[in-house]
């Protein structure tokens, strides 16, 4: 039978009075932004917020539970841009939207930070509820970054899958490691990364016992880097039904996908709150186009990150999606 189980890709909205407080305590420039070194009152708050955002969670009684990324501010590129190697120079666009962050420029050698590992053991001390641990992927992290230390894309894109796999390595107990990819879709690779991308991928699931999704997002995977992403030995592969349901529905058709599926299938850029029984009729919907296969796990969650939308919407869409999971399936 396969279990139902309600998530998110993390990266919450701040709560109005951390924004306040946080603003207040930090400034507003580039370089006041979170660098790794923070103490006193900024970190004091950022403990208070992780706090919440792990209670709320708790509250809707989704499935699994994320650390929050409250400290995120530079999004997916957050574990590059407070690592030593790493210089944060200027500000670009953050994929196709209005949100943007320090372009991180490798220096260095990418050693292990366990900046995410100490986030997510905090999250540990705030509930028994089961944890998800939240990264970029390598392929992503590489989209995002300069490299003016490896020399060439083979070469840094394979350090970033080790780098990755070392701060995987590091986490403490967690059910299922969520590695976000929309750089897979954005700019997917070429022929001459495609299938490292996948070993890059494959380094930092073999670091953990849990399960590994790859969820994809703002489209669907091309169809070659796709199959290249079967090739990676992970657990499930995570698909934007609400950006492209037709182009992801293609690539499972045509080229399959794992035991166990992740869907994005409710908005986390609208803040129209769907209803429950709306997104469990996208979940019968998806799993009766492929009635040749019986998912294992089916991760229920939002497309993309939630810190696009208002506290108190992202709040709602938490509750929407850990209901859905738990309604029985909705007849046609």
């Amino acid at each position: 039978m396969t279990d139902i189980v309600s998530t998110t890709p993390g990266l919450f909205p701040l709560p109005d009075w951390a924004k306040d407080e946080l603003s207040e305590l930090k400034g507003h420039q580039k370089s006041d932004l979170v660098s790794g070194d923070e103490d006193g009152d900024v970190l004091d708050a950022y403990d208070r917020t992780r706090e919440e955002l792990v209670a709320r969670q708790v509250e809707a009684e989704l499935g699994r539970v994320v650390e929050g990324q409250a400290r995120w501010d530079d999004m997916l590129a957050h574990p590059l841009a407070v690592h030593d190697a790493v210089e944060t120079r200027g500000i670009v666009r953050y994929y196709d939207n209005n949100n943007f962050y320090r372009e991180p420029v490798v220096t260095g050698d990418l050693g292990f930070d366990g900046d995410v590992a100490a986030d997510l053991e905090a999250a540990t001390e705030l509930t028994d509820a089961s944890l998800q641990a939240i990264l970029p992927g390598p392929y992503s992290l590489f989209d995002l970054a300069t490299d003016e230390h490896y020399g060439d894309e083979e070469t840094f894109l394979a350090a970033l899958g080790e780098f990755l796999a070392g701060e995987v390595d590091a986490l403490p107990d967690h059910e299922t490691l969520f590695l976000l990819e929309p750089s897979l879709v954005e700019t997917p690779p070429g022929e001459d990364l495609d299938a490292l991308a996948s070993e890059a991928i494959d380094a930092v699931a073999a670091a953990t016992d849990a399960e590994v999704v790859v969820h994809t997002y703002w489209g669907a995977v091309p169809e070659k880097p796709y199959a290249h992403l079967m090739d990676a030995d992970i657990d499930a592969i995570g698909f934007d039904f609400v950006a492209d349901h037709e182009r992801n529905l293609y690539n499972i058709q045509e080229y399959g996908t794992k035991d166990s599926i992740a869907l994005g299938v409710v908005d986390g850029q609208n803040t129209l709150v769907e209803a429950p029984t709306k997104i469990r009729e996208r979940i019968d919907w998806v799993q009766e186009q492929v009635p040749a296969q019986s998912f294992e796990t089916v991760y229920v969650t939002s497309n993309t990150e939630l810190f696009y939308l208002p506290q108190n919407k992202a709040e709602a869409k938490l509750d929407a999606l850990a209901e859905a999971a738990e309604l029985e399936e909705v007849e046609a």
